[in-house]
């Protein structure tokens, strides 16, 4: 008995599989091991990816979006949210972010510039401190200082935390890569069994009375014909016309097979997670309601956009006082409205402390001391 099987697909599982794998995950596709290197992975966790690509810009448009508060006005020129949006993707996606000073004919800062992080090789002397930047420009390299001739730094390096390199910072890409694969491939299956009428088809089986098998020409012809007659979602339901010694076995995915969702859901799940990212924001459902929602939304900035946004500020402060001075650069968490709720607590807490003076209770609330008349 000959049987046709190209139309359905389907493999058996490897003889020694030590675990079931649903079929979408077996079939013909690379595993998510493969997808090495930071384009490949930018590819499958951020281009490509409707959950890493939310989480990336839902935590980089916080950032950006943050009232900052300087006592220097040029400080406000120079740093944008434009700037702390792009750094703060920067990190999350590469793990570093270098930025470099633009300096005008005074020899004073005029712009900062965010150095794409893939195309940077930092240069290090014997005991490993950096030295210069390499910046490779198509078939270019251009080599940058890390200070001038004053000792001034030219080029602040960001990095997210790597114990494993004392150069180089680590982001989320590699640990999003699996669940992403996984995510992906998903609705790559999805989308061919909704190419394929949104249901497993089935084999044919020869079985004509002599026992004899098709030839070749009998086999491709057939292929043809199921390929422009009967295949994809515009066939779906045509009658299929068998000639003699055929027969329809009509099959149907396993319950683990067609358990897309819940799979799905828990890569998105994984995905958010490497990214810092409550799950109900980038909209997964059972557990979306306003409450959850609004819990999500604090967790979210205290958790990972202002730790995020203070590490770049403190890194753009340190680079900037080399340049203008001493320079105090930091979030104004006055204007967030997701830490409204923890202000009220604070103010009722520091308004009740009798033992405090007003000049501490202004200090611990942030404010300036008052001028004696």
């Amino acid at each position: 008995m000959g049987i046709w099987s190209n139309w359905i697909g389907a493999k058996a599982a490897p003889a020694d599989a030590g675990l079931y794998l649903p079929q979408w995950l077996r079939a013909g596709e690379a595993p998510a091991a493969s997808v090495c290197g930071y384009a490949a992975q930018y590819d499958e966790v951020y281009r490509t990816n409707p959950v890493g690509l939310r989480s990336v810009r839902l935590v980089a448009e916080n950032v950006g979006g943050l009232a900052l508060f300087s006592d220097r006005d040029e400080v406000h020129a120079l740093v944008g949210a434009g700037l702390m949006e792009r750094i703060a993707a920067a990190l999350l996606l590469h793990g570093n972010a270098y930025v470099r000073v633009v300096t005008g004919s005074r020899g004073k800062p005029v712009a900062l510039d965010l150095v794409r992080p893939d195309r940077v090789e930092v240069v290090t002397d014997a005991v490993g401190h950096p030295i210069a930047y390499d910046v490779r420009g198509g078939r270019d390299r251009v080599r940058i200082a890390a200070r001038d001739g004053l000792y001034r730094r030219q080029v602040v390096h960001i990095r997210s935390l790597n114990p494993d390199s004392d150069v180089y910072g680590l982001g989320c890409l590699e640990a999003a890569t699996p669940a992403a694969s996984i995510h992906n491939r998903a609705s790559r299956w999805n989308k061919a069994l909704l190419d394929n009428a949104a249901r497993p088809s089935g084999a044919l089986s020869y079985e004509p009375a002599d026992g004899a098998s098709l030839s070749a020409a009998q086999y491709d012809a057939l292929k043809v014909q199921i390929a422009e007659q009967f295949a994809g979602a515009g066939n779906a339901g045509r009658p299929l016309l068998l000639d003699g010694g055929m027969k329809w076995l009509p099959m149907a995915l396993t319950p683990a097979d067609m358990d897309f969702v819940a799979l799905k859901e828990a890569a998105a799940r994984d995905i958010a997670l490497a990214f810092g990212v409550p799950p109900v924001l980038v909209g997964l459902p059972g557990d979306s309601t306003y409450a959850n929602a609004r819990e999500a939304g604090r967790a979210l900035m205290r958790l990972t956009v202002l730790p995020l946004a203070g590490k770049i500020l403190g890194a753009l402060g340190e680079l900037l006082g080399d340049w203008l001075g001493p320079v105090e650069l930091r979030v104004d968490k006055d204007e967030i409205s997701e830490m409204a709720e923890d202000r009220e607590r604070l103010w009722r807490q520091v308004s009740g402390a009798d033992f405090l003076t007003r000049d501490e209770k202004r200090r611990q609330l942030g404010f300036d001391l008052e001028e004696a008349e």
